[in-house]
């Protein structure tokens, strides 16, 4: 029987969201996964569809959720659906769900330079699937700044400050800040990758390798890769 997957995208625009929608959802049509793309979160509302999937993909940045609709993505997820994204689009969804932050292990904050900062990212478990063909590497993009969940398991992280990106944090001194980490909810697997500013970013070779392999984690699909 093959995997199953749902992409639900929308919200800001500037995310490019149909498109990274398109660009995940001809990864994973790549591996052999039967997906769906639908553009409202009443998606979230059919329980015994979302509890029948391996994977759910939010790609929905600044939007406003429903408690019922959380409520049903946490069901799944709880349950042993996966779960995966990139960017705004999972960890700058829903920014009054706290729900949603609990099963997601993160929240944006800030990005101190906006989208022209070049910064390094580096690979912190080479053993993990996720990471697995995967150095480290440089991205001009937007560095998240995120509150995250200590029990993630953390694969790859940057550093801040970057030369050059100024702000209130900037005398706190050096910190790694988290880029791509595991996690689980529940019975589920969570993934999860800041770098996908827009379609662009989410093709460059080594995000778009780490979020196709995060998205098979999650889907415990791993033989696919």
């Amino acid at each position: 029987m093959g995997h199953s997957a749902l992409i639900v995208w929308g919200g800001w625009d500037g995310h490019e969201p149909k498109a990274v929608a398109e660009i995940i959802a001809e990864s994973l049509r790549g591996k052999g996964f039967d997906v769906e793309l639908s553009d409202t979160l009443d998606s979230f509302l059919d329980a015994d569809k979302l509890k029948s999937l391996d994977l759910i993909v939010p790609v929905w940045t600044m939007g406003k959720i429903t408690g019922e609709q959380v409520n049903g993505v946490a069901a799944a997820v709880r349950g042993g659906v996966g779960m995966a994204g990139c960017h705004g689009g999972m960890c700058d969804s829903f920014r009054e769900a706290t729900e949603w932050h609990f099963i997601t292990g993160g929240q944006w904050v800030s990005h101190p330079g906006n989208s022209g900062v070049t910064y390094t990212v580096q690979i912190t478990d080479m053993g993990h699937f996720v990471t697995q063909g995967t150095n480290d590497f440089s991205v001009t993009s937007e560095q998240y700044y995120l509150h995250t969940d200590p029990a993630n398991k953390v694969l790859a992280t940057t550093r801040f400050p970057s030369p050059g990106a100024d702000g209130p944090h900037v005398g706190n001194g050096p910190v790694d800040m988290p880029v791509v980490w595991t996690k689980v909810y529940g019975e589920g697997r969570v993934f999860y990758t800041s770098l996908g500013h827009n379609a662009a970013t989410v093709s460059e070779p080594d995000p778009l390798r780490l979020l196709t392999r995060g998205l098979l984690w999650a889907a415990r699909a791993e033989s696919l890769a």
